[in-house]
């Protein structure tokens, strides 16, 4: 959900975005202020329109004005708007994590796996897992995570259609490879790029809502997933959006699947003590899981710069 915001700034407007995560993290402190007025549901709408006001603001009052002094200059406004953010956040909601539960419809589980001695792995939907439960081995899944893929699922075939089979798509993928001819046609080019950052923001703040009921809603939330999305976004190819959704899944599964194996290289070879290199031999795999997606986007801009599913420039 993230990375999808960040792809969609980047392959419109070719300003990598280094406050994503702090729009991110605002959508879901400014939720949980909404959520105590007018509850979750209508915070669930409003609150990202708010964040993605603000985002238009900053582009339309700052970006807009650095941009003729190149990439570097938007990379570091952008840098010290995250550190801007994270005082604001704190002066107003506090240092500490703040209570923000998920609404009573989105409590529990979406389904339950129930592993009963000769019977295999069975889905339980409903009120009969407890009783399972009771005599064999289950494992639930949280309603707010099945929640948060359907929305991220949702946002991504919203994104392709609007990109792909709307007249906005099109003058928006058309500003910017050719802003002349989109100028000389009426359309307002400043504005659709401030549009764009806009709904970028926007996305990183629906995302901030789910993240912030799903985990938890404090300072450190933009810090956590900070870094991971510009992974994402490099593995997957920068501007694709299609790239982001691949790389997504790879890295979430590189990142949790090793968790689950306890094995070294040590066991493995069978190396003592006095082998050399012994200290680093010795980490499980559980334990450099994650440094994992890290070594994998080195891989990818040593062997494949564009990325998986980025275009070639040539």
């Amino acid at each position: 959900m993230l990375s999808s915001g960040l792809t969609l700034i980047f392959s419109m407007m070719g300003v990598l975005n280094f406050a994503h995560a702090s729009f991110y993290m605002l959508g879901a402190y400014v939720a949980y202020s909404m959520a105590g007025w007018l509850g979750f549901w209508p915070a669930l709408f409003l609150a990202p329109l708010a964040v993605g006001a603000m985002g238009a603001l900053f582009e339309r009052g700052a970006l807009r004005r650095v941009h003729k002094f190149g990439h570097v200059a938007e990379l570091l406004i952008t840098f010290g708007l995250s550190y801007v953010v994270l005082e604001l956040v704190q002066l107003v909601w506090g240092r500490t994590a703040v209570p923000f539960s998920p609404p009573a419809s989105l409590q529990g589980a979406a389904f339950t796996l129930v592993h009963a001695p000769g019977q295999g792995l069975q889905w339980v939907w409903g009120e009969a897992a407890p009783a399972l439960c009771a005599a064999a081995s289950c494992s639930k899944f949280p309603l707010t995570r099945a929640f948060m893929m359907l929305v991220a699922l949702g946002m991504l075939v919203a994104l392709w259609l609007l990109l792909t089979r709307t007249r906005i798509g099109l003058v928006i993928q058309a500003a910017l490879t050719h802003p002349e001819m989109v100028e000389s046609l009426g359309h307002n080019v400043p504005r659709v790029f401030m549009l764009v950052f806009g709904s970028g923001c926007a996305l990183a703040a629906l995302a901030g809502v789910i993240g912030g009921i799903t985990f938890v809603t404090e300072p450190a939330m933009a810090v956590i997933v900070g870094s991971i999305i510009f992974v994402v976004v490099v593995v997957g190819g920068v501007g694709s959006l299609a790239g982001a959704f691949v790389a997504s899944i790879l890295i979430g599964l590189l990142q949790t699947l090793p968790l689950t194996v306890d094995a070294s290289l040590a066991s493995l070879f069978k190396a003592t003590p006095d082998t050399f290199g012994y200290p680093l031999l010795k980490l499980t795999l559980a334990q450099v899981a994650p440094i994992l997606p890290y070594l994998l986007m080195v891989l990818i801009l040593i062997f494949r710069p564009k990325g998986l599913l980025g275009n070639r420039e040539d």
